[in-house]
């Protein structure tokens, strides 16, 4: 969002989770995970599980750095306690900064564009907010015309695997611009861990696999999670070839300036249309029938 509002140039450090534009990963990272994330999803679920429980954090803030940055103003997030730094990160850090402290939470695509505002506030060029929301809407917009008049296909959209959480929040809104209907996730509340069971009832024709903090390559090593549940070979999206995995961590995970490009791929994934080059096998990537319709 600051980059967006042309003040990329303020950023004196960012999280370690910053990494958009990619040019910010030049800044000192001032986050890290408290945790080994490199293990499987469900042994990342637990952990977090636990240490939420247990009042441990999920990451730890590198306060001396940012004492040395010396930051008039500090952006976090408020809307989840997991998916990245929160004001309690800071407060657990024993933060005695100085700097002003802004915290977004955003669980729609208008929330989203008030976040956009809100930062263009506090950074001292509000009026920059207009033209940069304008034009997100715009291409939603255009993802929107361009779609309306082609079939409509069922859509799953999860956010995590291990167990399965369904999409929430602004992703619902994204598979509807798209043309998609989305199952299971509802706009605007949080992603909620369903029952297995209910994504084979649900019985969709598309599954788009994103989970949280995943890139591509991660989120596809949850293929055999995926295939280890009986029935997975039946859905009539793994039949039909129409399971995707995705890069969640940079598109469908963020409340930024990701989400139009995140609903140009939907549509792409759904009907076919590219907006620009196309993207599978840079963002996203489908599972060949043959692979997963097996014995």
């Amino acid at each position: 969002m600051v980059g967006a509002l042309g003040a990329g140039e303020t950023l004196v450090g960012r999280s370690h989770e910053c990494d958009n534009p990619s040019w910010v990963r030049q800044l000192p990272s001032c986050s890290q995970p408290a945790f080994d994330i490199s293990v499987s999803s469900g042994e990342i679920d637990a952990e977090v599980r636990r240490r939420l429980h247990a009042g441990e954090p999920l990451y730890h803030i590198d306060m001396e750095l940012i004492r040395t940055l010396q930051p008039d103003l500090v952006i976090t997030q408020s809307h989840c306690d997991v998916c990245a730094v929160t004001p309690a990160d800071l407060q657990r850090g024993n933060c005695a900064l100085a700097a002003r402290q802004l915290s977004l939470s955003a669980a729609t695509i208008k929330e989203i564009f008030q976040g956009i505002a809100q930062v263009a506030e506090a950074l001292g060029v509000p009026e920059r907010a207009h033209s940069v929301i304008e034009l997100e809407r715009r291409r939603l917009e255009i993802v929107r015309q361009r779609t309306v008049r082609l079939r409509r296909p069922t859509v799953v959209l999860l956010e995590w695997t291990d167990p399965f959480f369904a999409m929430g929040n602004w992703g619902p809104e994204l598979v509807e611009i798209a043309n998609g209907e989305p199952l299971l996730g509802n706009a605007g509340e949080f992603s909620t861990a369903i029952p297995a069971e209910r994504l084979r009832d649900a019985d969709p024709d598309f599954i788009i696999v994103a989970p949280c903090g995943f890139n591509l390559e991660r989120a596809e090593r949850e293929q055999a999670v995926l295939e280890r549940h009986p029935w997975w070979r039946d859905l009539r999206a793994v039949r039909n070839g129409n399971v995707v995995f995705a890069d969640g961590n940079l598109f469908f995970n963020r409340s930024g300036m990701t989400i139009a490009p995140s609903a140009e791929i939907l549509a792409e994934i759904l009907h076919g249309i590219p907006f620009g080059a196309p993207t599978e096998d840079l963002h996203w990537r489908r599972i060949a029938p043959s692979l997963v319709n097996h014995a």
